[in-house]
């Protein structure tokens, strides 16, 4: 889907604004072409023509050949999953109105796929808006659908905008127009509609004193304070790579299942029949032919030399390796598997570090800018400003599961020796997370151990009182 801002003006929209609005559109349809492209590689859907060189393999005949290829789906994914975000952890109070906002936002789920956008185009914009029934509602928008401008001076997002619905555009095959926008500013969250052909603007003032947008940003740099993607260039490279050696392989296999053969000292006649019907020919048991009566020779039959595989297996392997060098994945992630001689786990592990220490850097990141909008959806839902928040709603940060992930028995025993030392931490939701337990078990295990404390109180309180009967 192509999506192109062409507002023009805004009725309703003060100069300021519309100034605003105008620059936000120009970055956004600037960023649209790469980000088409990011999406091509995420999918993996990229033909012969877009990697030929033109040496070995001809331009044209086989330009929409497509060879699948999930590498760059590969390099966003498996990184993703390991940034597990778990909620929420305060340090002290109630945070039930927190829980509430999670879950009515999904907020879990949601940030699974926007760890995928953020990772794919380099940030992704978290929107927050009031909203009556929950309070506060936060949608992600990826860069496909959103756009920011950067206040370096104070290190934040400067206004944005965020395409909450569009329309097919009649005129244009293939495109799509917006019909609603949000237009974010530290003032107002202006409202924008198109009926027909022409923008109106509808204001709604906000006291947060900065945008209701906050970035997830992955690996960003001074010179791109909203990060790069895990798609860039060098990657992208390799997977051509792969792509063009997949290709030049499986054109090299249809040549060695069926080998070049040749006939010599044929007669006229004997060339058109072979040549008429190779295929059976090639698949004849027995290929019979008389002496050629001109010549007086007999025909000879040969056939050419096979081509091997071997030489793209190799390529195909080495080019597997840089890609996984490069994008800290493990061999085995992107297929590259020695039956031989399998790898041992303390091996896969020492493998993964690199991804490992990744996942921390973005559960860095990402933690941060979730505490800003966690921060921020209190303050919408109670309609105050960030400074009026109480410290226990300030005073929380984002809790991720071990990016490490862990086996349950490495866990079960370091959860055991902590226990030996702190007899209280026997009795935490971290002590049964830690020894396999998910968050549906620990609900039902203390659930029935208080079922069973009121039973043996009942039981209790039934035989005091047969006792006092008694005496």
């Amino acid at each position: 889907m192509l999506v192109t801002l062409n507002f023009g003006t805004v009725k309703g929209l003060h100069p300021a604004e519309q100034q605003q609005l105008r620059d936000l559109a120009d970055v956004f349809n600037y960023h649209q072409s790469s980000n088409t492209l990011k999406d091509k590689y995420y999918e993996g859907h990229i033909t012969l023509k877009d990697v030929n060189l033109g040496i070995a393999l001809p331009k044209k005949g086989m330009e929409n050949l497509e060879v699948g290829c999930s590498w760059g789906q590969k390099a966003v994914d498996v990184l993703a999953a390991r940034s597990m975000f778990d909620g929420f952890v305060g340090t002290g109070g109630s945070l039930d109105s927190l829980a509430k906002l999670v879950a009515d936002n999904r907020l879990v789920a949601q940030y699974a796929k926007a760890c995928r956008d953020e990772l794919k185009y380099g940030c992704t914009f978290a929107a927050l808006f009031a909203d009556p029934e929950v309070g506060c509602r936060i949608r992600f928008h990826s860069p496909a659908t959103a756009a920011a401008l950067w206040n370096g001076e104070k290190g934040r997002i400067d206004c944005g905008l965020a395409i909450v619905d569009t329309a097919p555009d009649e005129s244009v095959s293939n495109e799509w127009t917006p019909a609603l926008v949000y237009l974010y500013t530290d003032t107002h969250i202006v409202v924008l509609r198109r009926e027909q052909d022409r923008w109106t603007a509808e204001y709604n003032p906000q006291m947060m004193g900065r945008p209701l947008m906050e970035p997830l940003i992955w690996n960003a740099t001074n010179s791109k304070p909203f990060g790069r993607s895990r798609l860039k260039n060098p990657i992208r490279a390799l997977i051509n790579d792969y792509i063009r050696t997949a290709v030049n392989a499986t054109i090299a296999l249809e040549f060695a299942t069926t080998p070049q053969k040749y006939i010599l000292g044929v007669t006229d006649e004997q060339y058109d029949a072979i040549i008429s019907n190779k295929f059976k020919t090639y698949m004849g048991a027995i290929i019979a032919a008389t002496a050629n009566p001109e010549t007086g020779e007999n025909p000879t039959l040969g056939q050419l030399a096979q081509g091997s595989l071997t030489p793209h297996v190799e390529k195909m392997r080495m080019t597997a390796t840089q890609f996984a060098a490069a994008t800290g994945l493990t061999v085995t992630d992107v297929g590259v598997v020695n039956d031989a001689n399998p790898t041992s786990s303390d091996a896969i592990l020492a493998q993964s570090q690199t991804l490992v220490l990744l996942a921390q850097q973005l559960n860095t990141g990402n933690g941060d800018a979730l505490r800003t909008i966690a921060c921020m959806a209190q303050a919408v839902a109670r309609d105050c400003r960030l400074a009026d928040l109480t410290e226990e709603e300030t005073g929380i940060m984002a809790h991720f599961k071990n990016p490490a992930m862990p086996s349950v028995a490495v866990t079960a025993d370091a959860a055991i020796k902590i226990a030996s030392a702190r007899q209280e931490f026997a009795g935490t939701d971290t002590f049964l997370e830690m020894i396999g337990f998910d968050q549906a078990d620990i609900r039902r295990i203390k659930a029935q151990e208080q079922r069973a404390r009121g039973a043996q109180v009942l039981m209790e309180m039934e035989d005091e009182t047969d006792t006092s009967g008694v005496g």
